[in-house]
C-alpha cells in the first residue's frame, strides 16, 4: 500500500498512523489477513482507496471478521458519490466528513449496507433545504420510521429499527445518525452514560452545520434545533459522552484518547461544569502512574462508573463534571482506596494507596447520601408562531400516518390463526411469535411453514428460544441452519436441556448468525466425540488456540461466534460466547452462569465453569448468599434488584455487579449461588429531588458456606406538601362520548393519579410503561387514575394497545387547556413538557408533582397516594427524581 498520494488533507503523519494501524490489525488476524484485505486488490481511486484504509485502520476489529469487504467497499462508494452531490458536501471539512460522515459504525448494531438505500429516500426531501433544515428533515423522516420503545441492551442495526418501527433511544439515535451521515451531515450520537437525578440512561444526536453543532431528539422532531424534551434533565447530568473512531483532533473537550478512538465530554454544551483532579500517591508519597481512576454515579442500584481513566506521569487525572456527587474509586494491582465527593465544594482529591500489604475489604455498613446536580433554569426560548407550530403539528401527524400505514403490513392476528391451523400449531404461541416479529413477521411464517411441515413444533420452540429482538433481524437462513443442525442432537439429553442450553442459538447481546455446520466440520470425528464426553477438551483447545486480549480493539462481546472463531482472537466475554456456541453445535448443554457470567457447560449432573485463561481465573469454590429483610413498615420498600438493591463482587480491586433479572423481587425464596469472595451491598431510596440515601452493606462469602445478609434501607420520610389545587369542576370529553367534569366522574377519593399525557413521546412512554409494570398493585390498591389528552398541546389519543397493558381503572379523557393547573404553567414545567403527573387529596388539592422525562414517577405517586390513604406501597422508594 503506497502513502505518496493523499487525500482528505491527510499530513504525511496520517498516512503513518493509518499505515501503522493497518499493519496491527493485519497482524492481528495472521492467517486471515489475505481474506479480510482482499478488497484492497479491487481497482481503487485515490480517494476510496484512503477512505477505504481509514475504515478499516479504526473499525473495531470483529467487523472485520464480520463484515465483507465488499460491503465496506459498497459503503465507501455510496459515502462518496453522496459527498459530491449534496449541496453542501464540500462545505464538511476533511476532518469532520472522516470522523463523522465516513464511518460505518455508531454504535454496536450490526453493520448493513445502508447508506445508499437512505439516501435514495431521503435526497428528493433536502436538495432544496439548508444544511439546517436538512437535519430537522431527516428527523421528521426518522419519526416516520420509528417510535420509541423500551428494549433490551442490543443495538439493533438501523433497517431492523425500521423493519420494527419501534426502538429504545441508543437505537432511535443510531438511526438518526445514519440518516444524517447518508446525506452527507456529520452527527453523531451523545449519550449520558447514566443519569445522576433519576435511574437509566438517555441518548440523542448532534448534527453539524454551517460551522455548528445542534441537537436533536432522534425521531422526537422538533420544529427547531437546540431543543427536546431531555433539556432540562440533561442539565443535571454529570457527563454527556460521544466515542469517535480514530485520532480525532478538534476543539471539544477529550475524556479519553487510545490509538483507535477518542472519547470526547459534551457536558459543557448542556450544563454547568466544574473540572475535578484527582491525585494518587503511595504511602511514601510517590505519585503512582498508570492507576485507574474510577468517577462512579448512583444508578439503577449500583455504583456505575461514569469514566474510567488512567493516571499520568505525576499520578494525577482531570476529569469536567457536573455540580454532583460522586463515588471515586482509585485501583492500582489490586490495591484500592475510594472517596465520596460533592463537586461544587470539591476541586482536588488526594487518594494514598498501601501497595506494601495486602488489600482487605471494608467491614460493617456505610450510610452516605449522593446528591445531583441541582435543577436550573434554561434560557428561555421565543415562542414559535403559530403558523410554525401548526405545520409542525401537521408534520408529525402525517408521520405516525406513514408509520401507522407500515404497521399494517404487518401479520394480522387473523393471518397467524390461520398459519397455526394450516400447520397444526397452537395458535396463541404463534400469535405471540408474530406480534414479537413486527415487520419481520412475513420472513417468520415462512420459515414455519417451510419446516414445521418436517420438524412439527420444533421451528416454533426454536423461535421461543430467542429473544424478541431476534425475532425482527434473523432471517430463514439463519434459522434454518440452527434447526437442522441442532435436531439430530436432541436424543443425546432431556428436552428440558436440549431446548435453552443446545438449540437455542441466542447467548449474550451478540448479534446471531450460522455457525453450527462450521463448527461441527471443525473438528474430526472422534474429537468431537471427546469433546461431547470431556467438554474440558474444548476449554484446553480454545485456551491454546486463541488470543485472549481485552486490548483487542474490537467490540466487547458483541461480535459474532463465527467472527470470532475466524479471527482465532476477543476478550473475555467473545472467547465465553463462542465456547458455548461451540458447545451447543456439537451437543454439549452450554450457557453463561446466571449471576457470574462466567461460561459454563452441563457434566454429570450440575453444571461446570470452564476456565478459559482470562484474566481472573474461574473458581469452583462456591457458596450461597442467603438475603433476609425483617424490616416492615408504611416507609420501607420492597426489596427490587437493580432498582433499590445490588450485590457486587469485589475482583482486583473493582466492583463487579452480579446479575440477576431487573425488578427481580423473589430474592429471599432461595439461597443465591455465587462465588467466594468478598461482596458489597448497595441498598438506596431515592428522594422526590433526586438524592439518594444510599448504603453499602459489606460482607464474605467461604467456599461450602452460606453468607446471612440483613437487607436494610435507611429512612426517608418526606413531607407531603400542598402545592397547588386542580380545578375539579372543568368539563372534559371521556372516552365513552360523555361530557362532565372531573368531580362528577371520579368523585373524590383521596390519592387519586391524574396525568396529562402526551401518547407518542418518550417521557409518556416511559410512564405508560410504569402504570403497565405496576398494574397488579393499582388494581388491587383501587387507585383512581385519569389520563388526560387533547387540547392542551398534547393532540394524540392512546392506542388500544396501549389501553390493554394499563390498570383497568384508567379513565381516559380530553382536555381543555383550562384545566392544567397554575402550577404547570411556570417556564420549568414548559420546558421539562408531557407528562404533568400529579397526586390529589379529597381536596383536589395537588400533594406530589411530576413534569417531563421523569423514571420512577408513578412509584413515587403510589407512594404519597398510599401516605394519603393510609396504605402501605411495596413501591415507595424506588427510583425516580425530581426535575
Amino acid at each position: 500500500m503506497s502513502v505518496q498520494m493523499s487525500a482528505f488533507s491527510l499530513t504525511p503523519e496520517d498516512m503513518k498512523s493509518i499505515e501503522d494501524k493497518l499493519h496491527i490489525k493485519k497482524e492481528l488476524v495472521q492467517a486471515q489477513a489475505d481474506e479480510i484485505f482482499a478488497v484492497f486488490k479491487e481497482p481503487l481511486s485515490v480517494e476510496e482507496e484512503w477512505a477505504l484504509k481509514f475504515v478499516y485502520a479504526y473499525s473495531p476489529l470483529q467487523d472485520l471478521a464480520d463484515v465483507p469487504g465488499a460491503l465496506f467497499l459498497s459503503h465507501v462508494r455510496s459515502t462518496l458519490r453522496m459527498r459530491r452531490e449534496v449541496p453542501w458536501g464540500q462545505r464538511v471539512p476533511d476532518n469532520l466528513f472522516l470522523h463523522f460522515v465516513l464511518p460505518c459504525r455508531v454504535n454496536t448494531e450490526n453493520i448493513e449496507d445502508c447508506r445508499a438505500i437512505f439516501y435514495a429516500e431521503l435526497v428528493g426531501r433536502i436538495m432544496p433545504l439548508t444544511m439546517s433544515d436538512a437535519i430537522l428533515e431527516a428527523n421528521y423522516w426518522c419519526h416516520e420510521k420509528a417510535v420509541y420503545t423500551g428494549s433490551d441492551l442490543r443495538t439493533v442495526s438501523p433497517l431492523t429499527m425500521i423493519r420494527s418501527a419501534r426502538g429504545r433511544c441508543g437505537e432511535e439515535s443510531t438511526l438518526a445518525v445514519t440518516a444524517l451521515r447518508s446525506i452527507g451531515i456529520p452527527a453523531r450520537q451523545v449519550y449520558t452514560p447514566r443519569w445522576a437525578h433519576c435511574d437509566d440512561n438517555h441518548a440523542w444526536v448532534e448534527a453539524w452545520a454551517d460551522g455548528t453543532w445542534y441537537y436533536i431528539g432522534a425521531c422526537e422532531p422538533e420544529a427547531r434545533l437546540n431543543q427536546g424534551w431531555f433539556t432540562p434533565p440533561a442539565r443535571r447530568s454529570m457527563l454527556m459522552n460521544t466515542r469517535v473512531l480514530g485520532s480525532y483532533r478538534g476543539p471539544e473537550d477529550v475524556t479519553l484518547a487510545t490509538e483507535w478512538y477518542t472519547e470526547l465530554n459534551l457536558l459543557e454544551n448542556y450544563a454547568p461544569t466544574k473540572e475535578l483532579t484527582v491525585s494518587v500517591k503511595d504511602l511514601a508519597g510517590v505519585p503512582v502512574k498508570g492507576t485507574s481512576v474510577r468517577f462512579e454515579l448512583y444508578n439503577m442500584a449500583e455504583f456505575y462508573p461514569i469514566a474510567e481513566l488512567l493516571t499520568d506521569e505525576n499520578g494525577e487525572v482531570v476529569f469536567k463534571t457536573g455540580y454532583g456527587a460522586l463515588l471515586i474509586r482509585a485501583v492500582f494491582q489490586g490495591r484500592w482506596r475510594e472517596h465520596k465527593v460533592t463537586v461544587d465544594t470539591t476541586d482536588r482529591l488526594e487518594l494514598v494507596l498501601d501497595l506494601q500489604s495486602q488489600p482487605v475489604q471494608e467491614s460493617g455498613v456505610v450510610d452516605f447520601d449522593m446528591v445531583p446536580p441541582p435543577e436550573t433554569q434554561g434560557e428561555e426560548l421565543p415562542a414559535l408562531t403559530e403558523e410554525a407550530e401548526s405545520l409542525h403539528q401537521q408534520r408529525l401527524s402525517e408521520g405516525t400516518e406513514v408509520r401507522t400505514a407500515f404497521e399494517a403490513t404487518f401479520i394480522t392476528h387473523k393471518e397467524s390463526t390461520d398459519l397455526s391451523r394450516q400447520l397444526g400449531l397452537p395458535e396463541a404461541r404463534v400469535w405471540d411469535v408474530m406480534q414479537k416479529s413486527r415487520g419481520n413477521g412475513h420472513e417468520i411464517a415462512a420459515f414455519l411453514r417451510e419446516s414445521s411441515p418436517e420438524h412439527g413444533e420444533w421451528p416454533l420452540l426454536l423461535l421461543e428460544s430467542l429473544n424478541s429482538k431476534d425475532l425482527i433481524d434473523t432471517f430463514r437462513p439463519v434459522l434454518q441452519e440452527h434447526l437442522t443442525y441442532s435436531l439430530p442432537l436432541r436424543g443425546m439429553i432431556p428436552d428440558t436441556l436440549f431446548i435453552p442450553y443446545v438449540l437455542c442459538p441466542r447467548v449474550a447481546f451478540e448479534m446471531l448468525g450460522p455457525y453450527r455446520e462450521q463448527f461441527q466440520a471443525a473438528f474430526a470425528s472422534d474429537e468431537r466425540d471427546a469433546m461431547v464426553k470431556e467438554p474440558s477438551l474444548l476449554v484446553t483447545a480454545i485456551k491454546e488456540k486463541f488470543i485472549h486480549s481485552e486490548d483487542l480493539p474490537n467490540l466487547k462481546g458483541k461480535g459474532t461466534a463465527a467472527g470470532t472463531y475466524r479471527l482465532m482472537a476477543g476478550d473475555e466475554e467473545s472467547l465465553a460466547i463462542l465456547f458455548v456456541s461451540i458447545c451447543r453445535s456439537i451437543g454439549v448443554p452450554s450457557r453463561l452462569h446466571p449471576s457470574e457470567r462466567k461460561p459454563q457447560y452441563w457434566q454429570n449432573g450440575s453444571w461446570i465453569f470452564a476456565d478459559l485463561g482470562n484474566e481472573e481465573k474461574v473458581k469452583l469454590r462456591m457458596g450461597t448468599i442467603r438475603l433476609v429483610q425483617n424490616e416492615a413498615g408504611a416507609n420501607v420498600p420492597e426489596a427490587s434488584y437493580y432498582e433499590n438493591i445490588s450485590i457486587a463482587r469485589l475482583v482486583q480491586g473493582k466492583y463487579v455487579t452480579l446479575h440477576f433479572p431487573y425488578k427481580e423481587t423473589k430474592l429471599f425464596a432461595e439461597p443465591l449461588p455465587a462465588e467466594e469472595g468478598s461482596y458489597r451491598m448497595t441498598t438506596g431510596i431515592r428522594l422526590k429531588n433526586g438524592t439518594v440515601k444510599a448504603r453499602f452493606t459489606y460482607f464474605k462469602l467461604n467456599e461450602g458456606e452460606e453468607a446471612c445478609v440483613d437487607v436494610t434501607f435507611r429512612s426517608a420520610d418526606e413531607e407531603i406538601p400542598v402545592l397547588g389545587t386542580v380545578d375539579k369542576h372543568v368539563e372534559l370529553r371521556w372516552n365513552d362520548g360523555s361530557i362532565a367534569t372531573l368531580e362528577n366522574s371520579v368523585g373524590t377519593a383521596a390519592g387519586m393519579l391524574l396525568s396529562w399525557i402526551e401518547p407518542e413521546r418518550e417521557p409518556t412512554i416511559h410512564l405508560l410503561k410504569e402504570l403497565a409494570d405496576l398494574r397488579k398493585e393499582l388494581v388491587e390498591r383501587n387507585v383512581p387514575i385519569v389520563l388526560l389528552t387533547g387540547s392542551a398541546g398534547t393532540g394524540k389519543s392512546l392506542q388500544s394497545k396501549q389501553l390493554e397493558m394499563l390498570p383497568s381503572q384508567v379513565r381516559l379523557g380530553e382536555d381543555e387547556a383550562a384545566s392544567l393547573p397554575e402550577v404547570f404553567r411556570s417556564s420549568g414545567a414548559t420546558e421539562s413538557g408531557y407528562p404533568h403527573l400529579v397526586v390529589l387529596d379529597e381536596a383536589y388539592r395537588i400533594r406530589y408533582i411530576s413534569s417531563g422525562y421523569r423514571i420512577g414517577a408513578v412509584k413515587e405517586a403510589i407512594q404519597v397516594s398510599s401516605l394519603l390513604t393510609g396504605q402501605r406501597s411495596d413501591a415507595i422508594g424506588h427510583e425516580g427524581g425530581s426535575l
